[in-house]
């Protein structure tokens, strides 16, 4: 009988003693392209790094363990994911959405559907399991959600929404990106996929950029396997290397993170040049919007500690302008119906000493006018 071992004991020993020729605990990198064979059909189970790399193997089984699903799968980008699973699909096939989506995923559902004739993205309210239900047609293949939501932090009922999508023979497939396995394992509430941009809290030091699709059952990931395969867009072992190192810590991070953003919402809250604070109490992610439009730049140009930049997950706090940086491309009149309006910043909470994050968003508070 295997043995069960905690999420954080299956992170402290990512990768350590793969390589049973030699015992080295630290996963090494595997760099070849090509592998040798022993003769017709004796494969040592690696041919070309592209199908198969040792490095790899490693991260993507570590992460399979991590969500409880059957298979994991790791590209060179959180997008890269997202473009694999669509392929499982095509036109008029439909995905129901959440309306609150990462701009990047509209950006590539939107082209690819306009463009491609490919999956036809439907969006809804997510958190409202009569508005998903309601948009269902005989086209409707999947339901694709974040939760939270990204920017707005909207929370999504993941069970429910499960026995929902297998009522209507649809996949579930789910972004955990912002609380990853530690806080949240979707596939154990019945979702079919998830992903992550695992270039955020995963590998969790804006140092790799990475994709990574967790999913259940043989026929479903023997799919995405064949397209992984065919498309190409794998992660390179340094970057596997770097995710394996860097998630050795997520669990520890992820409890920092969190103590510190529940900290600075309610500090934020306070502040007479809020207007709200969006944290769904749990994660390292929250929005806030200031109450004059006018005074954003003057604010970014005025944190130190805090660095206005466009992604999130890291060690380090980061603040982002959705308006101009991660949604720009959702036009600005259907981007503001959906509240990402332009006196919103996204705050993604990092490590560093709460009071100094304080002191900081206190000094650039104080510049506005």
């Amino acid at each position: 009988m295997t043995q069960q071992y905690s999420i954080d004991t299956l992170l402290a020993q990512a990768g350590n003693r793969s390589d049973k020729r030699t015992g080295a605990v630290s996963t090494p990198i595997y760099l070849s392209t090509a592998y040798g064979h022993h003769g017709i059909g004796e494969s040592t189970g690696f041919d070309y790094t592209r199908t198969k790399n040792p490095t790899r193997s490693v991260l993507e089984d570590t992460v399979a363990k991590l969500e409880n699903g059957d298979r994991g799968f790791a590209f060179a980008s959180g997008m890269a994911a997202i473009q694999v699973l669509m392929n499982l699909f095509k036109g008029p096939d439909e995905w129901i959405v959440s309306s609150d989506v990462y701009g990047g995923t509209y950006r590539l559902l939107d082209f690819a559907y306009k463009n491609n004739n490919s999956v036809k993205p439907v969006y809804v309210n997510t958190a409202s399991l009569a508005e998903i239900e309601a948009a269902i047609t005989a086209n409707t293949k999947a339901i694709f959600i974040e939760t939270p939501s990204n920017p707005l932090m909207e929370e999504c009922d993941v069970a429910e929404i499960a026995k929902l999508a297998k009522k209507h023979n649809l996949l579930m497939i789910v972004d955990n990106t912002f609380l990853t396995p530690v806080l949240s394992r979707p596939l154990d509430l019945g979702a079919d996929i998830v992903i992550h941009s695992g270039t955020k809290y995963i590998a969790g030091h804006n140092d790799s950029l990475v994709g990574l699709i967790i999913a259940k059952g043989q026929e479903l990931c023997d799919r995405i396997a064949y397209i992984q395969n065919g498309a190409g867009a794998v992660l390179s072992p340094f970057d596997s290397w770097l995710t394996v190192r860097g998630m050795k810590t997520l669990s520890l991070r992820m409890k920092r993170h969190q103590d510190n953003a529940k900290e600075i919402a309610e500090f934020l809250r306070e502040q007479p040049q809020i207007d709200s604070v969006l944290y769904p109490n749990k994660g390292g992610m929250l929005s806030f919007r200031l109450k004059d439009e006018n005074w954003v730049n003057t604010f970014l140009k005025s944190i130190k500690l805090v660095t206005f930049a466009e992604s999130l997950g890291g060690t380090e706090s980061f603040i982002t302008y959705p308006a101009t940086q991660t949604h720009m491309d959702i036009p600005e009149a259907e981007r503001v119906v959906r509240g990402i309006t332009n006196t919103l910043l996204r705050f993604s909470v990092g490590l560093e000493d709460v009071e100094d994050i304080k002191a900081d968003l206190l000094q650039a508070f104080a510049q506005l006018k």
